[in-house]
């Protein structure tokens, strides 16, 4: 298919595990990934469409994307750099989301599989995209490893100062059954704190205490356990959409375990590892079973998770956050690891 002038083209990637993962180089998303159960059986654990035209038409539009420039929110679409305002499309009511209507999931990526297990994606972000300053090149690198990992390495370099954070957007199922509800997972992220956010999703600036919240994911439950109550940040996100704030130990590769998921009835499990500070953790809860994916199945509300790595949602506008301010000269570098297994 041609987009914008440019060829969409699907990618295979495969290990000697039986993984497969299919990834298009529009918008550099994952169109499906198939594990194996505790036995032994395969089934895709992705939500999106049989086809690429399917992600043109969605009313959700981050299926198994790569996002950026900017991942997540960014207050009224505006942030001050070096004492300049920049002003970014807003297409989340009034804010800047996941990089505006055509961010990094809206576009043709150049495309190269080095081998069997490794595809190498470029663009070039020209100065003044959705309303960024600089000139961005950008690689990001899908490697499905012999390990039963889907490694996942971003690179960036900027001719001007300008803003960054880039994620993967994956909408998870591990059931394999793709349009039944994620409440029975049982859930882990490694974090104290999370980031309290307002009517609009932009997170006020606190850093809260998980303890006594339910936020409190810090032994595993599932996660639907606690969705029913009366909680004021619950509320705003219709459920879970927050930022949550990584400080596990760091391993000798300069990642930290964010997150492990497992699925009781199949035993498919996941582990994410990360060099991101912040996990966003999405329960599905905008989903209303208007796209119809793979094989007729309805994506209804709560019927998948995605646990995005990523700097903190509107960063520039948060002093006390870590800062996502790229320089010339600056190498931009992320890596994260979705980890599979049974039990």
């Amino acid at each position: 298919m041609i987009i914008d002038g440019k060829q969409a083209q699907t990618f295979t990637l495969k290990n000697e595990a039986g993984l497969r993962a299919d990834i298009t180089n529009y918008g550099g998303r994952v169109l499906s990934f198939y594990v194996p159960d505790r036995n032994g059986a395969l089934a895709d654990i992705v939500q999106g469409f049989d086809d690429i035209e399917g992600y043109l038409n969605a009313r959700e539009p981050y299926f198994g994307a790569l996002i950026g420039r900017f991942g997540n929110r960014i207050a009224n679409g505006c942030f001050l750099l070096k004492g300049r305002q920049y002003r970014l499309a807003c297409n989340n009511g009034a804010h800047h989301l996941h990089g505006g209507p055509n961010g990094f999931h809206a576009v043709v990526w150049d495309a190269r599989q080095l081998d069997s297990q490794t595809l190498e994606l470029n663009y070039f972000s020209p100065d003044g995209e959705e309303g960024y300053p600089g000139n961005l090149k950008v690689k990001v690198t899908y490697t499905l490893t012999a390990n039963q990992d889907l490694q996942i390495e971003y690179f960036a370099t900027t001719d001007a100062a300008t803003i960054i954070n880039l994620t993967h957007h994956s909408f998870f199922n591990l059931s394999g059954k793709l349009g039944q509800n994620i409440s029975d997972h049982h859930l882990t992220i490694f974090a104290e704190h999370y980031l309290p956010i307002d009517e609009g999703s932009i997170p006020t600036g606190a850093i809260a205490s998980v303890t006594g919240t339910p936020f409190d994911f810090r032994r595993p439950k599932s996660i639907g356990q606690d969705l029913d109550q009366e909680h004021e940040q619950l509320s705003f996100g219709r459920g879970y959409d927050h930022n949550f704030v990584l400080q596990g130990a760091v391993n000798e590769a300069g990642m930290q375990l964010a997150a492990e998921v497992l699925h009781p009835s199949s035993g498919r499990r996941m582990e994410v590892w990360t060099t991101e500070p912040g996990l966003q953790f999405y329960g599905g809860n905008f989903l209303e079973g208007k796209d119809i994916g793979k094989d007729g199945t309805a994506y209804p509300f709560r019927s998948a998770f995605c646990l995005e790595t990523q700097h903190f949602p509107d960063s520039p506008n948060h002093p006390n956050f870590p800062s996502t301010v790229l320089e010339p000269g600056q190498t931009y570098q992320s890596r994260t690891i979705y980890r599979f297994g049974s039990q």
